[in-house]
Protein backbone atom coordinates (compact mmCIF):
# COMPACT_ATOMS: atom_id res chain seq x y z
CA UNK A 1 0.00 0.00 0.00
CA UNK A 2 1.36 3.32 -1.04
CA UNK A 3 2.00 5.67 1.88
CA UNK A 4 1.56 9.22 2.31
CA UNK A 5 5.23 9.61 3.28
CA UNK A 6 5.25 8.02 -0.27
CA UNK A 7 2.99 9.74 -2.43
CA UNK A 8 3.85 13.84 -0.91
CA UNK A 9 7.98 13.19 0.26
CA UNK A 10 7.21 13.47 3.37
CA UNK A 11 6.27 12.35 6.84
CA UNK A 12 2.86 13.94 8.36
CA UNK A 13 3.13 15.69 11.40
CA UNK A 14 3.00 13.94 14.75
CA UNK A 15 1.36 16.29 17.14
CA UNK A 16 -0.10 16.37 20.80
CA UNK A 17 -2.07 20.09 19.82
CA UNK A 18 -3.02 21.74 16.74
CA UNK A 19 -0.86 24.37 15.41
CA UNK A 20 -1.57 27.91 15.68
CA UNK A 21 -3.68 28.45 12.29
CA UNK A 22 -2.79 30.99 10.00
CA UNK A 23 -2.12 30.96 6.23
CA UNK A 24 1.46 29.50 6.63
CA UNK A 25 -0.82 26.49 7.44
CA UNK A 26 -2.64 25.92 4.55
CA UNK A 27 -2.15 22.63 3.05
CA UNK A 28 -0.36 21.26 5.56
CA UNK A 29 -1.10 17.64 7.16
CA UNK A 30 -0.81 16.79 10.79
CA UNK A 31 -1.80 14.07 13.17
CA UNK A 32 -3.67 15.10 16.75
CA UNK A 33 -2.23 12.23 18.69
CA UNK A 34 -4.47 13.86 21.90
CA UNK A 35 -7.85 13.25 19.70
CA UNK A 36 -6.49 10.75 17.52
CA UNK A 37 -7.45 12.50 14.56
CA UNK A 38 -5.53 13.52 11.07
CA UNK A 39 -6.05 17.06 10.23
CA UNK A 40 -5.31 19.50 7.30
CA UNK A 41 -6.00 23.24 7.13
CA UNK A 42 -7.91 23.42 3.70
CA UNK A 43 -9.36 26.41 1.67
CA UNK A 44 -12.82 27.02 2.45
CA UNK A 45 -15.28 28.50 -0.62
CA UNK A 46 -18.67 29.87 0.53
CA UNK A 47 -21.02 32.66 0.30
CA UNK A 48 -22.39 34.48 2.97
CA UNK A 49 -25.38 36.84 3.36
CA UNK A 50 -24.03 40.74 3.15
CA UNK A 51 -26.33 44.29 3.44
CA UNK A 52 -28.53 44.61 1.13
CA UNK A 53 -28.88 47.23 -1.13
CA UNK A 54 -30.77 50.64 -0.25
CA UNK A 55 -32.94 49.82 -3.63
CA UNK A 56 -34.16 46.52 -5.09
CA UNK A 57 -33.21 46.41 -8.76
CA UNK A 58 -31.92 44.64 -11.67
CA UNK A 59 -30.30 45.39 -14.90
CA UNK A 60 -27.33 47.37 -13.04
CA UNK A 61 -23.67 47.48 -13.53
CA UNK A 62 -20.93 47.00 -10.90
CA UNK A 63 -17.33 47.69 -9.83
CA UNK A 64 -15.19 47.69 -7.31
CA UNK A 65 -14.37 45.39 -4.10
CA UNK A 66 -15.68 43.08 -2.02
CA UNK A 67 -14.79 46.05 0.68
CA UNK A 68 -15.48 48.95 -1.69
CA UNK A 69 -18.16 48.20 -4.00
CA UNK A 70 -20.40 50.34 -6.35
CA UNK A 71 -24.01 49.76 -7.51
CA UNK A 72 -24.69 51.77 -10.51
CA UNK A 73 -27.81 52.67 -12.31
CA UNK A 74 -30.61 49.85 -12.93
CA UNK A 75 -34.53 49.40 -12.90
CA UNK A 76 -36.78 48.81 -10.36
CA UNK A 77 -40.72 49.63 -12.07
CA UNK A 78 -38.48 52.26 -14.09
CA UNK A 79 -34.78 53.09 -14.97
CA UNK A 80 -32.64 54.60 -11.86
CA UNK A 81 -30.36 56.58 -11.38
CA UNK A 82 -29.19 55.13 -8.14
CA UNK A 83 -25.86 54.79 -7.09
CA UNK A 84 -24.67 53.08 -3.71
CA UNK A 85 -21.34 51.91 -2.11
CA UNK A 86 -20.54 49.24 -0.07
CA UNK A 87 -17.67 48.87 2.32
CA UNK A 88 -17.81 45.11 3.44
CA UNK A 89 -20.80 45.12 5.33
CA UNK A 90 -23.17 47.87 4.32
CA UNK A 91 -24.99 49.75 1.18
CA UNK A 92 -24.71 53.82 1.68
CA UNK A 93 -25.72 56.50 -1.05
CA UNK A 94 -23.39 58.07 -3.53
CA UNK A 95 -24.11 60.21 -6.20
CA UNK A 96 -26.50 59.46 -8.97
CA UNK A 97 -26.15 59.44 -12.08
CA UNK A 98 -26.24 62.57 -14.70
CA UNK A 99 -28.62 59.81 -16.66
CA UNK A 100 -30.86 57.14 -14.88
CA UNK A 101 -30.29 53.72 -16.74
CA UNK A 102 -30.70 50.05 -17.15
CA UNK A 103 -28.34 47.32 -19.03
CA UNK A 104 -25.25 49.46 -18.26
CA UNK A 105 -21.94 48.28 -18.48
CA UNK A 106 -19.21 48.88 -15.48
CA UNK A 107 -15.88 49.49 -14.57
CA UNK A 108 -13.28 50.38 -12.29
CA UNK A 109 -13.27 51.39 -8.45
CA UNK A 110 -15.48 53.40 -5.56
CA UNK A 111 -13.38 56.18 -6.06
CA UNK A 112 -13.20 56.20 -9.92
CA UNK A 113 -15.88 54.41 -11.33
CA UNK A 114 -16.85 54.02 -15.05
CA UNK A 115 -20.83 53.82 -16.56
CA UNK A 116 -21.50 53.72 -20.16
CA UNK A 117 -23.87 52.09 -22.39
CA UNK A 118 -27.60 51.31 -21.48
CA UNK A 119 -31.39 51.74 -21.77
CA UNK A 120 -32.54 55.61 -20.69
CA UNK A 121 -35.97 56.42 -19.20
CA UNK A 122 -37.45 57.06 -23.17
CA UNK A 123 -37.24 54.17 -22.95
CA UNK A 124 -33.94 54.37 -25.97
CA UNK A 125 -30.41 52.88 -26.10
CA UNK A 126 -27.22 55.49 -25.21
CA UNK A 127 -23.51 55.89 -25.86
CA UNK A 128 -23.76 57.88 -22.53
CA UNK A 129 -20.48 57.59 -20.28
CA UNK A 130 -19.74 58.65 -16.85
CA UNK A 131 -16.71 58.86 -14.10
CA UNK A 132 -17.43 58.69 -10.82
CA UNK A 133 -14.96 60.16 -8.44
CA UNK A 134 -15.78 58.80 -5.17
CA UNK A 135 -19.15 61.68 -4.49
CA UNK A 136 -20.36 62.74 -8.14
CA UNK A 137 -20.85 61.35 -11.75
CA UNK A 138 -19.22 63.50 -14.72
CA UNK A 139 -19.68 63.22 -18.56
CA UNK A 140 -16.62 61.60 -20.04
CA UNK A 141 -16.78 60.54 -23.46
CA UNK A 142 -19.13 58.53 -25.51
CA UNK A 143 -19.14 55.09 -26.90
CA UNK A 144 -18.68 54.75 -30.30
CA UNK A 145 -21.29 51.91 -30.86
CA UNK A 146 -24.48 52.50 -28.91
CA UNK A 147 -25.98 49.58 -27.19
CA UNK A 148 -27.19 47.76 -23.92
CA UNK A 149 -26.69 44.73 -22.28
CA UNK A 150 -22.57 45.07 -22.69
CA UNK A 151 -19.23 43.92 -20.83
CA UNK A 152 -17.36 45.94 -18.65
CA UNK A 153 -13.75 45.55 -17.56
CA UNK A 154 -10.56 47.41 -16.51
CA UNK A 155 -10.34 51.15 -15.00
CA UNK A 156 -11.43 54.33 -15.20
CA UNK A 157 -8.37 55.38 -17.28
CA UNK A 158 -8.16 52.39 -19.13
CA UNK A 159 -11.47 50.57 -19.97
CA UNK A 160 -12.88 47.94 -21.87
CA UNK A 161 -16.40 47.87 -23.28
CA UNK A 162 -17.43 44.36 -25.49
CA UNK A 163 -20.38 42.55 -27.15
CA UNK A 164 -24.21 43.75 -25.99
CA UNK A 165 -26.94 44.54 -28.14
CA UNK A 166 -28.29 47.17 -30.54
CA UNK A 167 -30.75 45.63 -32.47
CA UNK A 168 -29.09 42.58 -32.83
CA UNK A 169 -25.78 41.16 -30.89
CA UNK A 170 -22.69 42.45 -31.80
CA UNK A 171 -18.87 42.35 -31.16
CA UNK A 172 -17.45 45.13 -31.13
CA UNK A 173 -14.59 45.94 -28.65
CA UNK A 174 -13.68 49.79 -28.00
CA UNK A 175 -11.27 50.88 -25.21
CA UNK A 176 -11.33 54.28 -23.12
CA UNK A 177 -8.04 56.08 -22.37
CA UNK A 178 -9.84 58.45 -19.77
CA UNK A 179 -11.46 60.64 -22.49
CA UNK A 180 -12.52 58.99 -25.63
CA UNK A 181 -13.41 55.24 -27.01
CA UNK A 182 -11.47 54.07 -29.61
CA UNK A 183 -11.89 50.58 -31.69
CA UNK A 184 -10.15 47.71 -30.29
CA UNK A 185 -10.52 44.11 -31.58
CA UNK A 186 -13.95 42.56 -31.98
CA UNK A 187 -15.21 39.09 -30.18
CA UNK A 188 -15.32 35.96 -32.00
CA UNK A 189 -18.74 35.61 -30.97
CA UNK A 190 -21.42 38.22 -31.14
CA UNK A 191 -23.59 38.56 -27.72
CA UNK A 192 -25.37 40.63 -25.26
CA UNK A 193 -25.62 39.96 -21.84
CA UNK A 194 -22.73 38.28 -21.02
CA UNK A 195 -20.45 38.83 -17.97
CA UNK A 196 -16.95 40.47 -17.98
CA UNK A 197 -13.90 41.14 -15.66
CA UNK A 198 -9.94 41.58 -15.67
CA UNK A 199 -8.33 44.70 -17.86
CA UNK A 200 -8.20 46.58 -20.96
CA UNK A 201 -5.06 44.24 -21.70
CA UNK A 202 -6.04 41.19 -20.42
CA UNK A 203 -9.59 41.12 -20.31
CA UNK A 204 -12.09 37.93 -19.97
CA UNK A 205 -16.26 37.94 -21.39
CA UNK A 206 -18.05 34.25 -20.80
CA UNK A 207 -21.58 33.42 -21.23
CA UNK A 208 -24.05 35.83 -22.55
CA UNK A 209 -27.10 35.70 -25.24
CA UNK A 210 -27.15 34.91 -28.74
CA UNK A 211 -30.22 35.71 -30.83
CA UNK A 212 -32.17 34.39 -27.32
CA UNK A 213 -29.77 31.40 -27.19
CA UNK A 214 -27.44 31.15 -23.85
CA UNK A 215 -23.61 30.49 -24.40
CA UNK A 216 -20.84 29.02 -22.66
CA UNK A 217 -18.58 30.53 -24.90
CA UNK A 218 -15.54 32.25 -23.11
CA UNK A 219 -12.89 34.71 -24.46
CA UNK A 220 -9.51 36.10 -23.44
CA UNK A 221 -8.18 39.82 -25.05
CA UNK A 222 -4.68 41.12 -24.54
CA UNK A 223 -5.41 44.20 -25.68
CA UNK A 224 -5.64 44.03 -29.41
CA UNK A 225 -7.42 40.29 -29.94
CA UNK A 226 -9.97 38.33 -28.78
CA UNK A 227 -9.22 34.47 -28.42
CA UNK A 228 -11.49 31.51 -27.55
CA UNK A 229 -10.66 29.51 -25.14
CA UNK A 230 -12.56 26.76 -22.79
CA UNK A 231 -16.02 27.18 -22.12
CA UNK A 232 -18.06 27.75 -18.93
CA UNK A 233 -19.83 24.63 -17.71
CA UNK A 234 -23.14 26.12 -17.63
CA UNK A 235 -24.65 28.22 -20.91
CA UNK A 236 -26.22 31.27 -19.56
CA UNK A 237 -26.74 35.38 -20.16
CA UNK A 238 -27.76 37.99 -17.63
CA UNK A 239 -24.70 36.47 -15.38
CA UNK A 240 -22.43 38.55 -13.64
CA UNK A 241 -18.38 38.48 -13.06
CA UNK A 242 -15.52 39.26 -10.78
CA UNK A 243 -11.98 38.88 -10.81
CA UNK A 244 -8.97 38.96 -13.53
CA UNK A 245 -8.07 37.15 -16.48
CA UNK A 246 -6.43 34.02 -14.73
CA UNK A 247 -8.30 34.03 -11.46
CA UNK A 248 -12.15 34.87 -12.47
CA UNK A 249 -15.21 34.11 -10.65
CA UNK A 250 -18.65 33.87 -12.92
CA UNK A 251 -22.16 33.80 -11.12
CA UNK A 252 -26.26 33.56 -11.26
CA UNK A 253 -27.91 34.41 -14.47
CA UNK A 254 -30.53 32.55 -16.43
CA UNK A 255 -29.33 28.77 -18.01
CA UNK A 256 -32.64 26.75 -18.84
CA UNK A 257 -34.11 28.72 -15.43
CA UNK A 258 -32.83 31.45 -12.92
CA UNK A 259 -29.44 30.01 -11.51
CA UNK A 260 -27.29 30.44 -8.37
CA UNK A 261 -24.51 28.26 -10.04
CA UNK A 262 -20.74 29.49 -9.35
CA UNK A 263 -17.59 29.12 -11.43
CA UNK A 264 -14.21 29.83 -11.14
CA UNK A 265 -11.54 30.33 -14.32
CA UNK A 266 -7.83 29.51 -13.39
CA UNK A 267 -6.84 31.11 -16.85
CA UNK A 268 -7.44 27.52 -18.62
CA UNK A 269 -10.59 25.98 -17.46
CA UNK A 270 -13.67 26.56 -15.54
CA UNK A 271 -14.48 24.53 -12.61
CA UNK A 272 -17.87 24.30 -10.41
CA UNK A 273 -18.11 26.00 -7.35
CA UNK A 274 -20.09 26.74 -3.91
CA UNK A 275 -23.87 27.96 -5.13
CA UNK A 276 -24.82 31.65 -4.22
CA UNK A 277 -27.52 31.43 -1.02
CA UNK A 278 -30.09 33.24 -3.84
CA UNK A 279 -30.62 32.38 -7.67
CA UNK A 280 -31.48 35.31 -9.31
CA UNK A 281 -30.11 37.02 -13.12
CA UNK A 282 -29.67 40.35 -13.89
CA UNK A 283 -27.31 40.68 -10.97
CA UNK A 284 -24.47 43.07 -10.67
CA UNK A 285 -20.90 41.92 -9.90
CA UNK A 286 -17.52 43.20 -8.11
CA UNK A 287 -14.91 42.08 -6.56
CA UNK A 288 -12.04 39.11 -6.95
CA UNK A 289 -12.21 35.26 -7.36
CA UNK A 290 -11.19 35.10 -3.38
CA UNK A 291 -13.80 38.09 -2.32
CA UNK A 292 -16.58 38.19 -5.13
CA UNK A 293 -19.39 40.33 -4.44
CA UNK A 294 -22.98 39.92 -5.71
CA UNK A 295 -25.91 42.23 -5.91
CA UNK A 296 -29.48 42.93 -6.77
CA UNK A 297 -31.31 41.23 -9.87
CA UNK A 298 -34.28 39.07 -10.20
CA UNK A 299 -35.99 36.28 -8.74
CA UNK A 300 -39.03 36.39 -9.56
CA UNK A 301 -38.85 39.95 -8.10
CA UNK A 302 -36.45 42.06 -7.96
CA UNK A 303 -34.18 41.81 -4.87
CA UNK A 304 -31.74 43.86 -2.80
CA UNK A 305 -29.79 41.05 -1.44
CA UNK A 306 -26.14 41.10 -1.57
CA UNK A 307 -23.39 38.52 -0.71
CA UNK A 308 -19.94 37.94 -0.40
CA UNK A 309 -18.52 34.99 -1.77
CA UNK A 310 -15.06 33.89 0.36
CA UNK A 311 -12.10 31.19 -0.58
CA UNK A 312 -10.21 31.20 2.16
CA UNK A 313 -8.67 28.91 4.84
CA UNK A 314 -10.88 31.09 7.26
CA UNK A 315 -14.36 31.85 7.86
CA UNK A 316 -16.21 35.31 8.44
CA UNK A 317 -19.60 35.56 10.22
CA UNK A 318 -20.82 38.38 9.33
CA UNK A 319 -22.01 41.03 12.06
CA UNK A 320 -25.44 40.82 12.94
CA UNK A 321 -28.20 42.02 15.22
CA UNK A 322 -30.28 38.85 17.03
CA UNK A 323 -33.47 39.18 19.28
CA UNK A 324 -33.02 39.41 23.11
CA UNK A 325 -35.37 38.62 25.73
CA UNK A 326 -38.09 41.57 25.79
CA UNK A 327 -37.63 43.88 28.89
CA UNK A 328 -40.57 43.96 31.38
CA UNK A 329 -41.51 47.73 31.20
CA UNK A 330 -41.29 49.43 27.45
CA UNK A 331 -40.26 52.69 27.85
CA UNK A 332 -38.28 54.99 25.74
CA UNK A 333 -35.79 58.05 27.16
CA UNK A 334 -34.40 55.42 29.57
CA UNK A 335 -30.59 54.57 30.73
CA UNK A 336 -28.49 51.42 30.83
CA UNK A 337 -24.99 50.60 31.67
CA UNK A 338 -23.20 47.07 31.94
CA UNK A 339 -22.85 44.14 29.49
CA UNK A 340 -24.70 42.12 27.05
CA UNK A 341 -25.07 39.44 29.35
CA UNK A 342 -24.97 41.63 32.52
CA UNK A 343 -27.30 44.31 31.45
CA UNK A 344 -28.98 47.28 33.53
CA UNK A 345 -31.92 49.38 32.20
CA UNK A 346 -33.46 52.24 34.28
CA UNK A 347 -36.03 54.99 34.58
CA UNK A 348 -37.57 56.54 31.46
CA UNK A 349 -40.98 57.38 29.81
CA UNK A 350 -43.65 54.17 29.66
CA UNK A 351 -45.80 56.41 27.94
CA UNK A 352 -48.58 57.23 30.94
CA UNK A 353 -45.45 58.69 33.65
CA UNK A 354 -41.92 58.77 34.00
CA UNK A 355 -40.79 55.77 36.13
CA UNK A 356 -38.16 54.63 38.62
CA UNK A 357 -38.30 50.87 37.60
CA UNK A 358 -34.72 49.15 37.22
CA UNK A 359 -34.35 45.81 35.37
CA UNK A 360 -31.41 43.18 35.40
CA UNK A 361 -30.74 41.58 32.23
CA UNK A 362 -28.96 38.50 32.34
CA UNK A 363 -28.33 37.61 28.57
CA UNK A 364 -31.42 35.75 27.76
CA UNK A 365 -34.35 37.89 30.26
CA UNK A 366 -34.72 40.64 31.74
CA UNK A 367 -35.75 40.24 36.06
CA UNK A 368 -36.60 43.04 38.07
CA UNK A 369 -34.30 45.42 40.09
CA UNK A 370 -34.04 48.12 43.52
CA UNK A 371 -36.22 51.25 42.06
CA UNK A 372 -34.56 54.54 41.42
CA UNK A 373 -35.16 57.11 44.53
CA UNK A 374 -35.78 59.59 42.06
CA UNK A 375 -38.69 58.31 38.96
CA UNK A 376 -37.07 60.13 36.18
CA UNK A 377 -36.42 60.20 31.69
CA UNK A 378 -34.18 61.85 29.97
CA UNK A 379 -31.07 61.04 31.91
CA UNK A 380 -27.87 59.21 31.51
CA UNK A 381 -25.85 56.05 32.77
CA UNK A 382 -22.99 54.10 33.02
CA UNK A 383 -20.63 51.70 34.92
CA UNK A 384 -22.14 48.27 35.46
CA UNK A 385 -24.60 45.85 36.37
CA UNK A 386 -23.10 45.52 39.84
CA UNK A 387 -21.58 49.21 40.16
CA UNK A 388 -24.16 51.22 38.00
CA UNK A 389 -24.14 55.57 37.94
CA UNK A 390 -27.49 56.96 37.04
CA UNK A 391 -27.36 61.59 36.43
CA UNK A 392 -29.29 64.15 35.47
CA UNK A 393 -32.78 64.05 33.76
CA UNK A 394 -36.33 65.25 33.61
CA UNK A 395 -38.78 64.84 36.34
CA UNK A 396 -42.18 63.47 36.39
CA UNK A 397 -45.32 65.78 35.75
CA UNK A 398 -43.75 68.87 34.43
CA UNK A 399 -41.14 68.74 37.83
CA UNK A 400 -38.16 70.15 35.68
CA UNK A 401 -35.01 69.09 35.43
CA UNK A 402 -32.72 67.64 38.17
CA UNK A 403 -28.75 67.10 39.03
CA UNK A 404 -29.62 64.01 41.23
CA UNK A 405 -27.23 61.21 41.08
CA UNK A 406 -27.93 57.65 42.04
CA UNK A 407 -25.24 54.77 42.37
CA UNK A 408 -26.43 51.29 41.72
CA UNK A 409 -24.76 47.97 43.95
CA UNK A 410 -26.67 45.23 42.04
CA UNK A 411 -29.68 44.96 44.54
CA UNK A 412 -30.39 48.99 45.46
CA UNK A 413 -30.12 52.85 44.51
CA UNK A 414 -28.39 55.02 46.60
CA UNK A 415 -27.90 58.82 46.86
CA UNK A 416 -24.46 59.94 45.25
CA UNK A 417 -22.68 63.58 44.49
CA UNK A 418 -25.65 66.17 42.19
CA UNK A 419 -24.36 66.99 38.97
CA UNK A 420 -22.67 70.77 38.98
CA UNK A 421 -24.95 71.95 35.92
CA UNK A 422 -28.72 70.41 36.45
CA UNK A 423 -29.85 69.10 32.82
CA UNK A 424 -31.64 66.15 30.96
CA UNK A 425 -30.97 64.74 27.70
CA UNK A 426 -26.98 64.35 28.40
CA UNK A 427 -24.79 61.50 27.58
CA UNK A 428 -22.76 59.43 29.96
CA UNK A 429 -19.89 57.08 30.13
CA UNK A 430 -17.56 55.65 32.34
CA UNK A 431 -17.99 53.70 35.66
CA UNK A 432 -19.15 54.29 39.04
CA UNK A 433 -15.96 55.64 40.07
CA UNK A 434 -15.16 57.40 36.57
CA UNK A 435 -18.11 58.73 35.37
CA UNK A 436 -18.14 60.95 32.52
CA UNK A 437 -21.41 62.99 31.84
CA UNK A 438 -21.48 65.79 28.73
CA UNK A 439 -24.03 67.84 26.74
CA UNK A 440 -27.62 68.26 27.21
CA UNK A 441 -30.01 70.61 27.69
CA UNK A 442 -30.68 73.45 30.68
CA UNK A 443 -33.29 75.54 28.75
CA UNK A 444 -30.80 75.50 25.95
CA UNK A 445 -28.42 73.37 24.43
CA UNK A 446 -24.83 72.48 26.43
CA UNK A 447 -21.80 72.08 26.19
CA UNK A 448 -20.70 70.90 29.72
CA UNK A 449 -18.70 68.17 30.80
CA UNK A 450 -18.20 66.68 34.40
CA UNK A 451 -16.33 64.26 35.85
CA UNK A 452 -17.23 61.96 38.48
CA UNK A 453 -14.71 60.06 41.16
CA UNK A 454 -17.39 57.87 43.46
CA UNK A 455 -18.73 60.39 45.20
CA UNK A 456 -18.79 64.49 43.68
CA UNK A 457 -18.54 65.74 40.37
CA UNK A 458 -16.18 68.04 39.22
CA UNK A 459 -16.14 70.20 36.07
CA UNK A 460 -13.67 69.04 32.73
CA UNK A 461 -13.51 70.48 29.49
CA UNK A 462 -16.16 71.74 27.77
CA UNK A 463 -17.57 70.01 24.21
CA UNK A 464 -16.66 71.76 20.99
CA UNK A 465 -20.10 71.59 19.77
CA UNK A 466 -22.83 72.73 22.21
CA UNK A 467 -25.51 69.75 22.01
CA UNK A 468 -28.57 67.52 23.48
CA UNK A 469 -29.94 64.16 22.57
CA UNK A 470 -26.16 63.06 22.13
CA UNK A 471 -24.74 59.46 22.24
CA UNK A 472 -22.09 58.38 24.25
CA UNK A 473 -19.34 55.95 24.66
CA UNK A 474 -16.26 55.03 26.31
CA UNK A 475 -14.20 56.03 29.47
CA UNK A 476 -13.75 59.09 31.73
CA UNK A 477 -10.13 59.29 30.23
CA UNK A 478 -11.14 58.18 26.30
CA UNK A 479 -14.84 58.95 25.60
CA UNK A 480 -16.64 59.45 22.50
CA UNK A 481 -19.64 62.09 21.89
CA UNK A 482 -21.14 61.75 18.90
CA UNK A 483 -24.38 62.99 17.15
CA UNK A 484 -27.00 65.34 18.72
CA UNK A 485 -30.02 67.38 17.95
CA UNK A 486 -30.21 68.04 15.43
CA UNK A 487 -29.39 65.11 13.49
CA UNK A 488 -25.86 65.19 13.49
CA UNK A 489 -22.58 63.66 12.09
CA UNK A 490 -20.28 65.12 14.94
CA UNK A 491 -18.32 63.31 16.57
CA UNK A 492 -15.93 64.35 19.32
CA UNK A 493 -13.19 62.34 21.89
CA UNK A 494 -12.37 63.35 25.15
CA UNK A 495 -8.81 62.60 26.45
CA UNK A 496 -9.64 63.54 30.27
CA UNK A 497 -9.21 67.36 29.98
CA UNK A 498 -10.21 68.16 26.32
CA UNK A 499 -12.53 67.29 23.76
CA UNK A 500 -10.52 67.34 19.89
CA UNK A 501 -12.70 66.33 16.74
CA UNK A 502 -12.85 62.94 15.58
CA UNK A 503 -14.36 61.11 12.23
CA UNK A 504 -17.65 62.01 11.95
CA UNK A 505 -20.52 59.67 11.40
CA UNK A 506 -21.93 58.58 8.05
CA UNK A 507 -25.78 59.46 9.05
CA UNK A 508 -26.31 62.13 11.09
CA UNK A 509 -28.80 61.70 13.84
CA UNK A 510 -29.91 62.44 17.33
CA UNK A 511 -30.60 60.53 20.46
CA UNK A 512 -28.60 57.14 19.51
CA UNK A 513 -27.40 55.07 21.55
CA UNK A 514 -23.55 53.87 22.32
CA UNK A 515 -21.47 51.08 23.58
CA UNK A 516 -17.74 50.57 23.52
CA UNK A 517 -14.65 52.04 23.65
CA UNK A 518 -12.78 55.20 22.04
CA UNK A 519 -11.29 53.10 19.48
CA UNK A 520 -13.95 50.40 19.35
CA UNK A 521 -16.92 52.14 19.54
CA UNK A 522 -20.87 51.13 18.26
CA UNK A 523 -23.68 53.65 17.94
CA UNK A 524 -27.01 52.82 16.98
CA UNK A 525 -30.49 53.79 16.25
CA UNK A 526 -31.73 57.08 16.72
CA UNK A 527 -33.93 60.49 14.74
CA UNK A 528 -32.48 60.79 11.46
CA UNK A 529 -33.35 63.83 9.07
CA UNK A 530 -36.92 63.55 8.38
CA UNK A 531 -37.98 62.71 11.58
CA UNK A 532 -38.42 59.21 10.96
CA UNK A 533 -36.33 56.30 13.96
CA UNK A 534 -33.90 54.50 12.19
CA UNK A 535 -31.75 50.91 13.06
CA UNK A 536 -28.59 52.19 11.79
CA UNK A 537 -25.96 50.98 13.22
CA UNK A 538 -21.93 52.16 12.49
CA UNK A 539 -18.71 51.09 14.01
CA UNK A 540 -15.70 53.83 15.21
CA UNK A 541 -12.22 52.40 15.05
CA UNK A 542 -10.53 55.72 16.65
CA UNK A 543 -10.59 57.58 13.43
CA UNK A 544 -13.95 56.74 11.46
CA UNK A 545 -17.13 55.41 11.33
CA UNK A 546 -18.15 52.78 9.33
CA UNK A 547 -21.54 51.28 8.67
CA UNK A 548 -22.56 47.73 9.65
CA UNK A 549 -25.70 46.17 9.42
CA UNK A 550 -28.69 47.77 10.94
CA UNK A 551 -31.14 46.89 14.04
CA UNK A 552 -33.85 44.91 13.13
CA UNK A 553 -36.28 47.33 15.01
CA UNK A 554 -35.73 50.98 13.47
CA UNK A 555 -35.96 52.77 17.17
CA UNK A 556 -34.86 55.82 19.05
CA UNK A 557 -34.83 57.29 22.83
CA UNK A 558 -33.15 53.35 23.50
CA UNK A 559 -30.40 52.56 26.01
CA UNK A 560 -27.43 50.92 24.98
CA UNK A 561 -24.84 48.93 26.43
CA UNK A 562 -21.69 46.48 26.01
CA UNK A 563 -18.82 46.43 23.56
CA UNK A 564 -18.72 46.80 20.11
CA UNK A 565 -18.75 43.01 19.36
CA UNK A 566 -21.37 42.37 21.84
CA UNK A 567 -23.66 45.48 21.80
CA UNK A 568 -27.26 45.64 23.69
CA UNK A 569 -30.10 47.88 22.33
CA UNK A 570 -32.60 48.51 24.99
CA UNK A 571 -36.22 49.68 24.87
CA UNK A 572 -36.93 52.38 23.14
CA UNK A 573 -39.25 54.35 20.93
CA UNK A 574 -40.07 53.16 16.86
CA UNK A 575 -41.46 56.20 16.14
CA UNK A 576 -45.45 55.68 16.89
CA UNK A 577 -44.80 53.91 20.29
CA UNK A 578 -42.77 52.29 23.08
CA UNK A 579 -40.89 48.76 22.42
CA UNK A 580 -39.56 46.30 24.81
CA UNK A 581 -37.62 44.84 22.27
CA UNK A 582 -34.13 44.38 23.27
CA UNK A 583 -31.51 43.59 20.39
CA UNK A 584 -28.07 42.04 20.88
CA UNK A 585 -25.13 42.89 18.52
CA UNK A 586 -22.41 40.32 17.62
CA UNK A 587 -19.38 42.14 15.54
CA UNK A 588 -18.31 39.88 12.32
CA UNK A 589 -16.31 37.17 13.41
CA UNK A 590 -13.23 35.38 11.73
CA UNK A 591 -12.27 31.88 12.59
CA UNK A 592 -9.67 29.54 11.34
CA UNK A 593 -10.94 25.84 11.53
CA UNK A 594 -8.42 22.43 10.64
CA UNK A 595 -10.52 20.06 8.58
CA UNK A 596 -10.89 16.83 10.11
CA UNK A 597 -9.71 14.03 7.56
CA UNK A 598 -9.97 11.02 9.60
CA UNK A 599 -10.60 9.41 13.47
CA UNK A 600 -8.89 6.45 15.09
Amino acid sequence: MTTYNQLAGFRVNYLSADPTLNSGNEGQVWYNSTSGQLKSLVQIKAWASGGNLGTARRHLAGAGTQTAGLAIGGFTTVNVANTEEYNGSAWTAGGSLGTGRRALGGAGIQTAGLAFGGITPVPASTNITEEYDGSAWTAGGNLGTTRISLGGAGTQTAGLAFGGNTTVSVNNTEEYDGSAWTAGGNLNTARGYLGGCGTQTAGLGFGGGVSGVNTAATEEYDGSTWTTVVNLNTARRYLAGAGTQTSALGFGGNATATTAATEEYDGSSWTNSTNMGTARYLLGGAGTQKSGLAFGGLTTVNVANTEEFTSSIDVTTAAAWASGGNIGTARRFLAGAGTQTAGLGFGGNSGATYVNNTEEYDGSAWAGGGNLGTARAYLAGCGLQTAGLGFGGYLNAGGGNTNATEEYDGSAWTAGGNLGTTRRSLAGCGTQTAGLGFGGRTTVSVNNTEEYDGSAWTAGGNLGTTRDGIGGLGTQTAGLAFAGSPPSTATEEYDGSAWTAGGNLNTGRESPSGAGTQTAGLGFGGYITGGSASGITEEYNGTSWTTTTSMSTAKTYAAGAGTQTAGLSISGWTGTANTAATEEYTGAIVTTTASILTTS
